[in-house]
Protein backbone atom coordinates (compact mmCIF):
# COMPACT_ATOMS: atom_id res chain seq x y z
CA UNK A 1 0.00 0.00 0.00
CA UNK A 2 1.01 3.20 -0.92
CA UNK A 3 2.22 5.90 1.71
CA UNK A 4 -0.36 8.79 1.41
CA UNK A 5 -2.94 9.67 3.38
CA UNK A 6 -5.09 10.13 0.58
CA UNK A 7 -7.52 7.76 0.71
CA UNK A 8 -9.07 7.96 -3.32
CA UNK A 9 -5.32 7.06 -3.85
CA UNK A 10 -5.01 4.04 -1.05
CA UNK A 11 -8.40 2.51 -2.59
CA UNK A 12 -7.65 3.00 -6.17
CA UNK A 13 -4.07 0.83 -5.32
CA UNK A 14 -6.37 -1.68 -3.09
CA UNK A 15 -8.57 -2.03 -5.70
CA UNK A 16 -5.90 -2.23 -8.82
CA UNK A 17 -3.87 -4.81 -6.82
CA UNK A 18 -6.50 -6.95 -4.91
CA UNK A 19 -9.60 -6.64 -7.55
CA UNK A 20 -9.07 -9.80 -9.44
CA UNK A 21 -8.23 -12.08 -6.61
CA UNK A 22 -10.95 -11.06 -4.65
CA UNK A 23 -13.91 -11.66 -7.50
CA UNK A 24 -12.13 -15.39 -7.79
CA UNK A 25 -12.54 -15.97 -4.24
CA UNK A 26 -15.76 -15.25 -3.36
CA UNK A 27 -17.00 -16.77 -7.17
CA UNK A 28 -15.45 -20.01 -5.74
CA UNK A 29 -17.61 -19.78 -2.75
CA UNK A 30 -20.86 -18.36 -4.06
CA UNK A 31 -20.83 -20.18 -7.25
CA UNK A 32 -22.37 -16.97 -9.18
CA UNK A 33 -20.39 -14.70 -10.88
CA UNK A 34 -23.25 -12.26 -10.37
CA UNK A 35 -23.21 -12.08 -6.88
CA UNK A 36 -18.99 -12.46 -6.71
CA UNK A 37 -19.13 -9.20 -9.06
CA UNK A 38 -21.91 -7.03 -6.21
CA UNK A 39 -19.84 -8.46 -3.54
CA UNK A 40 -16.35 -7.21 -4.66
CA UNK A 41 -17.68 -3.88 -5.36
CA UNK A 42 -19.65 -3.65 -1.99
CA UNK A 43 -16.18 -4.87 -0.16
CA UNK A 44 -14.37 -2.21 -1.83
CA UNK A 45 -16.84 0.35 -0.58
CA UNK A 46 -16.44 -0.93 2.52
CA UNK A 47 -13.39 -0.39 2.78
CA UNK A 48 -13.07 3.51 1.81
CA UNK A 49 -15.91 4.01 4.56
CA UNK A 50 -12.98 2.11 6.96
CA UNK A 51 -11.31 4.34 9.15
CA UNK A 52 -8.54 1.90 8.99
CA UNK A 53 -7.77 2.46 5.30
CA UNK A 54 -4.31 3.97 6.03
CA UNK A 55 -3.34 1.56 8.33
CA UNK A 56 -4.32 -1.55 6.16
CA UNK A 57 -0.74 -4.06 6.64
CA UNK A 58 -2.21 -7.32 4.92
CA UNK A 59 -4.81 -5.91 1.75
CA UNK A 60 -5.80 -9.49 1.42
CA UNK A 61 -6.39 -10.13 4.61
CA UNK A 62 -8.52 -7.04 5.64
CA UNK A 63 -10.39 -7.54 2.18
CA UNK A 64 -11.45 -11.26 3.20
CA UNK A 65 -12.57 -10.01 6.53
CA UNK A 66 -14.95 -7.10 4.57
CA UNK A 67 -16.12 -9.76 2.29
CA UNK A 68 -17.08 -12.56 5.12
CA UNK A 69 -18.92 -10.23 6.60
CA UNK A 70 -20.94 -9.33 3.30
CA UNK A 71 -21.15 -13.39 2.72
CA UNK A 72 -22.47 -14.07 5.68
CA UNK A 73 -25.30 -11.13 5.26
CA UNK A 74 -26.35 -12.04 2.54
CA UNK A 75 -26.22 -15.97 3.66
CA UNK A 76 -28.43 -14.51 6.57
CA UNK A 77 -30.89 -12.42 4.08
CA UNK A 78 -31.29 -15.76 2.02
CA UNK A 79 -32.50 -17.52 4.82
CA UNK A 80 -34.85 -14.64 5.99
CA UNK A 81 -36.39 -14.32 2.60
CA UNK A 82 -36.33 -17.94 2.11
CA UNK A 83 -38.38 -18.31 5.62
CA UNK A 84 -40.77 -15.85 4.59
CA UNK A 85 -41.56 -17.05 1.24
CA UNK A 86 -42.05 -20.42 2.90
CA UNK A 87 -44.35 -19.15 5.27
CA UNK A 88 -46.09 -17.12 2.53
CA UNK A 89 -46.21 -20.57 0.39
CA UNK A 90 -48.42 -22.00 3.39
CA UNK A 91 -51.36 -19.41 3.52
CA UNK A 92 -54.50 -19.52 1.46
CA UNK A 93 -54.46 -18.18 -2.05
CA UNK A 94 -57.01 -15.03 -0.97
CA UNK A 95 -54.23 -14.23 2.45
CA UNK A 96 -51.02 -14.10 0.01
CA UNK A 97 -49.98 -10.91 -0.28
CA UNK A 98 -49.20 -8.68 -3.65
CA UNK A 99 -45.81 -8.83 -5.64
CA UNK A 100 -45.17 -5.12 -4.53
CA UNK A 101 -45.75 -6.05 -0.74
CA UNK A 102 -43.57 -8.89 -1.03
CA UNK A 103 -41.01 -6.22 -2.19
CA UNK A 104 -41.62 -4.15 0.80
CA UNK A 105 -41.11 -6.76 2.94
CA UNK A 106 -38.07 -7.54 1.14
CA UNK A 107 -36.48 -4.44 1.96
CA UNK A 108 -37.32 -3.72 5.51
CA UNK A 109 -35.72 -6.81 6.18
CA UNK A 110 -32.27 -5.54 4.61
CA UNK A 111 -32.82 -2.54 5.89
CA UNK A 112 -33.12 -4.17 9.65
CA UNK A 113 -30.40 -6.46 8.46
CA UNK A 114 -28.56 -3.47 7.37
CA UNK A 115 -29.61 -1.97 10.79
CA UNK A 116 -27.65 -4.22 13.08
CA UNK A 117 -25.10 -5.39 11.42
CA UNK A 118 -21.62 -5.31 13.41
CA UNK A 119 -23.56 -6.34 16.71
CA UNK A 120 -22.54 -9.86 18.13
CA UNK A 121 -24.92 -12.57 17.06
CA UNK A 122 -26.33 -12.92 20.62
CA UNK A 123 -27.45 -9.30 21.01
CA UNK A 124 -28.75 -9.03 17.77
CA UNK A 125 -30.86 -12.29 18.03
CA UNK A 126 -31.97 -11.16 21.63
CA UNK A 127 -33.08 -7.69 20.13
CA UNK A 128 -34.63 -9.65 17.21
CA UNK A 129 -36.65 -11.67 19.51
CA UNK A 130 -37.79 -9.13 21.44
CA UNK A 131 -38.82 -6.13 18.79
CA UNK A 132 -40.07 -8.84 16.11
CA UNK A 133 -41.08 -11.90 18.27
CA UNK A 134 -42.76 -9.80 21.20
CA UNK A 135 -40.77 -11.97 23.89
CA UNK A 136 -39.81 -10.49 26.92
CA UNK A 137 -36.60 -10.33 28.65
CA UNK A 138 -37.14 -13.37 30.31
CA UNK A 139 -38.74 -15.47 27.76
CA UNK A 140 -35.33 -14.76 25.87
CA UNK A 141 -32.93 -15.52 28.81
CA UNK A 142 -34.54 -18.90 28.67
CA UNK A 143 -34.52 -19.24 24.74
CA UNK A 144 -30.83 -17.98 24.72
CA UNK A 145 -29.58 -20.18 28.02
CA UNK A 146 -28.13 -16.53 29.23
CA UNK A 147 -28.66 -14.72 32.70
CA UNK A 148 -31.44 -12.00 32.25
CA UNK A 149 -28.70 -9.42 33.27
CA UNK A 150 -27.16 -10.89 30.05
CA UNK A 151 -30.03 -10.53 27.97
CA UNK A 152 -30.66 -6.45 29.34
CA UNK A 153 -26.77 -5.94 28.69
CA UNK A 154 -27.77 -7.29 25.04
CA UNK A 155 -30.21 -5.48 24.45
CA UNK A 156 -28.75 -2.27 25.63
CA UNK A 157 -26.06 -2.62 23.01
CA UNK A 158 -28.81 -3.03 19.80
CA UNK A 159 -30.53 -0.19 21.05
CA UNK A 160 -27.76 2.05 21.12
CA UNK A 161 -26.02 0.36 18.24
CA UNK A 162 -29.20 1.51 16.53
CA UNK A 163 -29.93 4.71 18.02
CA UNK A 164 -26.14 5.80 16.84
CA UNK A 165 -25.82 3.85 13.35
CA UNK A 166 -25.58 6.60 10.73
CA UNK A 167 -28.59 5.53 8.34
CA UNK A 168 -26.58 6.57 4.97
CA UNK A 169 -23.90 3.77 5.80
CA UNK A 170 -24.56 0.96 4.09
Amino acid sequence: MPTTSDPNALLATLYRENHRWLRGWLSRRLQCPQDAADLTQDTFLRALNSRQLEQIQEPRAFLGTLAKRLLCNLWRRRQLERSYLDALAQLPERFAPSEEDIALVREAIEAIDRLLDGLPLRARRAFLLNRLDGLGQQAIAERLGVSLATVERDLRRAYIHCLTRDPEQP
